[in-house]
């Protein structure tokens, strides 16, 4: 794809500034789009400089398929798949979450723009993304992984509810805030998911889309970081929002606790990699803690922020106390029982 060159960009206001190239008001959510566009472009043509392409159909074992009922085989049967638990409910917890990738679309179309590197973006993002989705669904179709009726049924009972989040994360710097952290969260998730499916196949699919994912994270924290340096107090308060209230994108969807404490219990995603992993890193790459430019605003921001994650690293402790003791009294269970 050619680089994007913008040829009718709009000139930026005139904002006072201060040193270090802030702000001294806030900005609508049309000027920080603006002011914001030539990183967006400069990050776009980055983005697609470094993007590979790839092919869903090399990733899935097709001579492992074969016909369902309706075309004269065999349905599905638990007995078929050789994938754990664990495995089928990350697996299907992964894919629903690329599933409802409309949503994603909508509102991150919504809150940044159709014009110009922002609209691009945003096309961009959107047909690499749906690739995952395709990959994951016919893997776990041809290998028989998990039931292809519930995995449909899945499906449309979250499509039709669509994403989740808490009521009035709209707005430029609330999303892309986090989706900064989600894109992370879910390529963290995808490359745990690869290590328990104790298939190459399987792992080798994964790595790949946690490439994506990664690149994807990339633009957003940069962008992110941008709008920090433009409007700090703005963008700290949206930022402290997100990580006190963070959900994953696949909340709501069907058995989502179930899956998500499985998930949590074997370490495929669990409050240590979301702190050590996902929050940490991020928050270091802004400079968050050592950042001299907030305002009162940004300062209080801060502080809850800081705050937060003291406590959250406490909870990770006491999760990890609690996760060590039943899955003890588990291991201690399954020896009683008789080979």
């Amino acid at each position: 794809m050619p680089h994007l060159r913008s040829h009718d960009r709009r000139p930026a206001r005139n904002y006072a500034r201060i040193p270090g190239g802030r702000v001294n008001k806030d900005l609508t959510q049309l000027e920080i789009l603006t002011e914001l566009e030539p990183i967006a472009e400069q990050n776009l043509n980055r983005h697609l400089s470094m993007a590979k392409d790839w092919y869903p159909h090399d990733y899935v074992p097709w001579d492992l398929g074969r016909n369902f009922a309706a075309m004269g085989g065999i349905d599905w049967d638990p007995a078929q798949s050789k994938l754990s638990e664990v495995a089928k409910a990350a697996m299907i917890t992964n894919l629903l979450t690329e599933d409802n990738l409309p949503s994603y679309h909508r509102e991150i179309a919504e809150n940044f723009s159709r014009d110009g590197a922002w609209g691009t973006w945003v096309g961009r993002w959107t047909a690499e993304e749906n690739r995952h989705g395709i990959v994951i669904r016919d893997y776990l179709v041809v290998t028989r992984g998990v039931d292809p009726v519930a995995l449909e049924q899945a499906r449309m009972i979250h499509m039709t509810n669509g994403a989740h989040s808490p009521d009035n994360w709209h707005g430029f710097l609330l999303n892309v805030a986090y989706v900064t952290f989600q894109e992370l969260a879910t390529r963290v998730a995808h490359r745990n998911t690869g290590k328990v499916c104790d298939d190459p196949v399987a792992d080798r699919m994964l790595q790949r889309i946690a490439a994506d994912e990664n690149l994807h994270m990339i633009f957003y924290r940069t962008m992110c970081g941008a709008a920090l340096d433009l409007v700090p107090d703005q963008a700290m308060e949206a930022i402290t929002r997100i990580v006190t209230h963070f959900v994953m994108p696949g909340t709501g969807m069907p058995n989502f606790r179930r899956n998500g404490v499985l998930m949590a219990k074997h370490g495929i995603y669990d409050m240590r990699q979301h702190l050590e992993e996902v929050l940490q890193p991020v928050l270091k790459q802004w400079n968050v803690f050592d950042r001299s430019d907030f305002g009162p605003r940004g300062e209080r921001a801060r502080e809850e922020l800081g705050l937060f994650l003291e406590k959250l690293a406490q909870d990770v402790i006491k999760f990890e106390e609690q996760r060590d003791r039943l899955l003890a009294r588990e291991a201690a269970r399954a020896g009683l029982q008789p080979a």
